[in-house]
């Protein structure tokens, strides 16, 4: 046998899938449903050569699932697997110690790739690969993760300027700009470039965080203090302690908890639950949002006290389309990504590509771009993206994120008929103006469960969160 996997996936189908696979290709499996079966197993001292966990499950996270294993020692790599528009929340992973991350749908030569590549470090602990530049676990080398060029032009020149001028200072800063326009990186440049640089960078998805269980993820929690606390847990205040905590989608953060995240900032002090001891904490606030939290205060909806604390410092990312000079630069950096990635040897893009790129509107900003450029990697067969190898960009319904990924999802085995059927149909992307009922009906067919509405819309978790709040949509 070649090696021992832990399988740490929710999709019972998906996890079947998998489970049968590794068997054909000479592993041993062994299928957990969620994080608490995986800490069971573990905890049991069993011995595995890789885990590969799902970043969403319905118990906890990847997150959660890596903060566990640092706590109790255990080394075991891993590889985080994320749905479609969970990249960046992988990196942070990545960040948080795992091995590397794998985008669904699972492309099985990747995943042999990847998996050799984990067998081969804990052969010879030697960095004979590049994804070892990824796969360290250093959450304090920031600069290397979150490398990417910079935009030219005047909007970007002005917004670079404004991080070099609070990056040294010790104000919370609040970045906002439209989806896919690259926010936390802008929060990692403020981090890489103050005197927290070499402390941790700790990046929180708001809008993952439920009522019940933010508390305990941002706070930390005792033993016993609650049905599911098996053990202690640090919270997210506690881990970025000397350096920075990110506050991602902060406008979905639970009502209850901007109070008590309130009295944190100004107190600089947590109090885990089920303990009447406060823990001094040295943390720097970067919050982001794409909403108008101006409105959620009218709403009552969001504290208005807390806004100001947050908003000491107000950046804007600029949306791509008012940027239109640097579609080439950043189109460029992400051939030369996609190229090294998929082992291709595509370095051009040629003029009439080019035109087609700059004529776009892009309402998915550089997160867009960069799955256009990918793809367009992918469908080319000689050295130069052409206008043939681009998806159509004439409408929005025609973009890679939303028909030829659903295209993909139909064509995967593991993928039912009845799923396939639905997200090629409800696809939130056909028909924008019938967004809303699409939603509602993805939520009941999916009995209010979010994280499956999602995968049902064919969207990432944190979209339909935003499009919940933008149309009201009462749970």
């Amino acid at each position: 046998m070649q090696g021992q996997i832990l399988i740490v996936e929710d999709d019972s189908a998906f996890g079947t899938m998998l489970l049968k696979w590794f068997g054909r290709n000479g592993y041993t499996a062994t299928l957990c449903s969620g994080m608490m079966s995986a800490q069971n197993v573990l905890s049991q001292k069993r011995i595995f050569d890789l885990i590969l966990s799902d970043l969403k499950l319905v118990d906890g996270d990847g997150i959660m699932l890596l903060s566990w294993l640092k706590k109790m020692r255990i080394t075991t790599p891993v590889i985080i697997m994320t749905g479609y528009g969970e990249v960046q929340t992988a990196v942070s992973a990545i960040k948080l110690g795992a091995f590397d991350f794998l985008e669904k749908p699972i492309n099985p030569s990747i995943l042999t790739k990847k998996i050799q590549s984990v067998f081969d470090q804990n052969k010879s602990n030697e960095e004979s690969s590049s994804l070892k530049i990824k796969n360290k676990g250093n959450r304090n080398n920031n600069k290397d993760n979150s490398k990417i060029v910079e935009g030219t032009s005047p909007l970007y020149r002005q917004m670079y300027s404004f991080i070099d001028l609070v990056a040294p200072t010790q104000m919370g800063v609040m970045i906002i700009g439209e989806s896919g326009t690259g926010k936390e990186h802008v929060a990692h440049m403020i981090h890489n470039r103050s005197n927290r640089a070499q402390g941790p960078f700790i990046a929180v998805d708001c809008g993952s965080l439920s009522t019940e269980l933010a508390p305990s993820e941002l706070f930390g929690h005792k033993k016993g203090s609650f049905t599911s606390a098996i053990d202690d847990k640090n919270g997210f205040f506690w881990e970025a302690n000397g350096g920075t905590l990110f506050l991602d989608e902060v406008g979905n953060l639970p009502y209850g908890v901007q109070t008590q995240m309130l009295r944190s900032l100004q107190e600089k002090k947590i109090r885990p639950i089920g303990t009447s001891t406060d823990i001094e904490v040295d943390v720097r606030i970067i919050t982001a949002t794409n909403e108008n939290l101006e409105q959620a205060i009218l709403q009552g909806k969001f504290r208005e006290d807390l806004y100001h604390r947050l908003n000491e410092f107000l950046i804007k990312v600029p949306a791509l389309r008012d940027c239109i000079e640097d579609i080439a630069l950043y189109a460029q950096h992400f051939m030369d990504e996609a190229s090294n990635e998929l082992e291709k040897d595509v370095n051009y893009l040629s003029p009439e590509a080019l035109k087609l790129l700059e004529n776009y509107s892009w309402p998915g900003n550089l997160r867009e771009l960069r799955n256009v450029v990918r793809r367009s990697v992918l469908f080319t067969t000689g050295d130069t993206i052409t206008s043939t190898s681009l998806p159509s960009l004439s409408g929005y319904s025609e973009l890679p994120n939303s028909s030829l990924h659903a295209t993909e999802i139909k064509t995967n085995s593991y993928t039912t008929d009845l799923e396939a059927s639905y997200k090629s149909n409800h696809s939130l992307y056909n028909k924008p103006e019938d967004e809303r009922d699409k939603i509602l009906k993805a939520l009941h067919k999916s009995n209010g469960n979010k994280t499956k509405a999602a995968k049902l819309l064919n969207i990432d978790r944190k979209t339909l969160y935003n499009k919940i709040h933008l149309y009201n949509i009462e749970l």
